[in-house]
């Protein structure tokens, strides 16, 4: 009798077992057969900067439900938290990862873990060290570019001497590399004085208290290089507690990224000098590709401008500037 017993417990819990697997698989056949793409997108939080609230209110606004998308995302400003994520996304079959990374370097391993999935990985944003055939396509701002332009446009002010505040974004980003790099070059070349190089990963509060520092220390500067609008912002306020004038025809250079149009209003006015623009638009052109399967290149630029504060219009505002 305990032989029969233990032989039903034994095909009830098989059964469970068949039934638990069938359900799971048939969840993921509802899906398919109801064709929706199953898209996960990686990125930066909305909170990073008001690039970033636009970039992913961008994605937010392209790939929906009623487009025919069935989307998982997930926000860390951590390189790591977002390689979990991209590892999960694998695990969860979606069809798709959209990446913007935190940093460049680290996720070969799981793009490679990705192709072997038979999933495809767009990137956006950000460029990452990685071999090209490990992602479809990079549609990308040129971030080595956009430095070059900026720093172009400094020398161009022909200044007697340049002693630059210099704030730096999350390092190994991307953005903070290709900002970073034509201004290095100078540094190197001895065209300009590096009177302080330091990250405040693209927080306000962070350059604020960098450039409190350097005017606390007594140091000469007459310029701010702030590699995105938010840390220009808290400079400025460093600068406005203690009488220091900034702006065109003033003590001070203030040069910001993004093109958020609160920062470009501060050009118009003549309180900023210098904004260089980031196109946060992506979502659409990758889209495009998904839906027709033409992809053109392996990188897509997304095309770019550098605003000076006695040339900008409320027409510039009002066609590139980001947000309200």
């Amino acid at each position: 009798m305990k032989k029969v017993i233990t032989a039903v417990v034994a095909l009830v819990c098989a059964a469970s077992l068949f039934v638990g697997c069938n359900k799971s698989e048939a969840s993921g056949s509802n899906a398919s057969s109801s064709g929706k793409i199953k898209v996960g997108i990686i990125n930066n939080p909305p909170s990073e900067s008001g690039y970033r609230a636009a970039n992913v209110k961008d994605f937010e606004t392209v790939f929906t439900a009623d487009k025919g998308y069935d989307v998982k995302t997930y926000y860390s400003l951590n390189n790591d938290e977002q390689l979990n994520a991209a590892s999960q996304f694998i695990t969860d079959e979606v069809d798709y990862i959209l990446l913007s990374a935190a940093a460049t370097d680290g996720w070969e391993a799981v793009l490679k873990q990705a192709q072997r999935s038979g999933i495809k990985v767009f990137l956006f944003d950000r460029m990452l060290n990685a071999d090209e055939s490990l992602y479809e396509c990079a549609v990308v701002s040129d971030m080595p570019q956009e430095g070059e332009t900026a720093v172009a446009w400094l020398k161009a002010q022909n200044l007697p001497e340049y002693n630059v505040i210099h704030i730096q974004g999350a390092m190994g980003s991307d953005a903070q590399l290709g900002r970073t790099g034509a201004l290095d070059a100078e540094f190197a070349a001895g065209t300009m004085k590096k009177v302080v190089q330091q990250t405040a990963t693209w927080d306000e509060a962070e350059a604020k208290k960098i450039v409190e520092s350097v005017i606390n220390s007594g140091e000469a500067f007459n310029v701010i290089y702030a590699e995105n609008d938010g840390m220009a912002k808290g400079a400025v306020a460093a600068l406005d507690e203690a009488g220091i004038t900034h702006g065109v025809g003033k003590d001070v250079i203030v040069m910001g990224f993004d093109c958020n149009k609160w920062a470009l209003r501060e050009l118009l006015a003549g309180n900023w000098n210098y904004d260089g623009q980031c196109s946060p638009f992506q979502a659409a052109v990758i889209e495009d590709m998904i839906k027709t399967g033409n992809v053109p290149s392996k990188k897509v630029i997304s095309a770019e401008k550098g605003f000076d504060a006695t040339t900008i219009t409320q027409a510039d505002i009002d066609t590139y500037g980001l947000g309200d």
